[in-house]
C-alpha cells in the first residue's frame, strides 16, 4: 500500500530532476531503473528489535566487566561480535567458516555440540546471543539432534573457569520447534538445564512489541507464563558455580 501511495510523487519528483538537470545544461545520466517508492513515508531507521538490543545491551555489558578472554559462540558477525571486536580482542567459534579477517576477531570453525569439542576452564566469558535455539536442526549444515540444547549448553558450561560469566539468549515463550529456524523455549528449561552449574546472575527480556525490559526480578509466575511473551528474547547473565 506505501509503494501505491508513492508510486505518483516518485514519478513526479523523476522528471522534476530531469528538468533541472536540462535547465542547468548538465549531461548526468538518468535512469529509472530501481526506483523507491515507499521510504518516504518509512521511520528513519529499521532494526531487528531482538538482535539490535540484545547486542547493544551485552556489548555494554563486556565493556563495562572487561574479561581477561571473551569467547563468542554463533552471534552476528555484523552485529554484536563487531561491535565488541572495536573496544577488545575476542575469540570467535561457529560451526560455519567466515572468510573474512576481522582486526580484534580470532576465529575457529568449532562445531560446540560435536564429539571433538573438548575444551574446559577456557575463559572467564562466554557469550551466545540467539545461536542456542539453532542447535541440532540442520539449518547450518549441522547434525540433527534433539539433544543439542542440552549438549549445548554443558559444553557452554565447560568452557567457562568458576565465577566465570556466560551471556545467553534465546527466544522464550511457549515451547515449541519451529522447524528448522529455531526453537522457541520456556524460561523454565533453561533453568532447569542450567541450575546445576549456574546461578542467574541478572535476566532482562524483549517483550513482544519489542521493548527491552532490563533487570527484572525472576519469580514463579512470570517464569510460568514467560513474561506474557509467545516469541520474545530471553537475555540470562549467569554466574558459573
Amino acid at each position: 500500500m506505501l509503494s501505491l501511495r508513492g508510486l505518483p510523487i516518485t514519478f513526479k519528483d523523476y522528471f522534476k530532476i530531469k528538468r533541472q538537470l536540462k535547465k542547468e545544461g548538465l549531461s548526468t545520466k538518468i535512469t529509472f531503473n530501481t526506483p523507491f517508492f515507499a521510504d518516504r513515508y518509512l521511520q528513519s531507521g529499521n532494526v531487528s528489535t531482538h538482535y539490535f538490543y540484545q547486542d547493544n545491551y551485552v556489548a555494554s555489558k563486556i565493556y563495562q566487566r572487561n574479561p581477561l578472554k571473551h569467547v563468542d559462540i554463533g552471534s552476528r558477525i555484523d552485529g554484536f561480535v563487531s561491535t565488541v571486536s572495536i573496544f577488545r580482542p575476542l575469540e570467535v567459534f561457529d560451526i560455519r567458516p567466515l572468510n573474512i579477517d576481522i582486526e580484534n576477531i580470532t576465529f575457529k570453525q568449532e562445531d560446540i555440540v560435536g564429539d571433538n569439542f573438548n575444551l574446559t576452564n577456557y575463559c572467564d566469558s562466554v557469550s551466545c546471543l540467539h545461536a542456542l535455539e539453532h542447535f541440532g536442526l540442520g539449518r547450518y549444515g549441522d547434525k540433527i539432534d534433539i539433544y543439542s540444547l542440552e549438549k549445548g549448553l554443558s559444553n557452554l558450561v565447560k568452557l567457562l573457569v568458576k565465577n566465570g560469566l556466560l551471556y545467553l539468549s534465546v527466544p522464550i515463550g511457549k515451547e515449541r520447534i519451529e522447524f528448522n529456524a529455531h526453537r522457541v523455549m520456556n524460561i523454565s528449561t533453561i533453568l532447569k538445564l542450567t541450575g546445576e552449574n549456574l546461578e542467574v546472575y541478572k535476566f532482562s527480556y524483549i517483550d513482544d512489541n519489542g521493548k527491552l525490559n532490563k533487570d527484572v526480578e525472576l519469580n514463579p509466575e512470570d517464569i510460568f507464563n514467560n513474561y506474557g511473551c509467545n516469541f520474545g528474547c530471553g537475555i540470562f547473565e549467569f554466574k558459573k558455580k
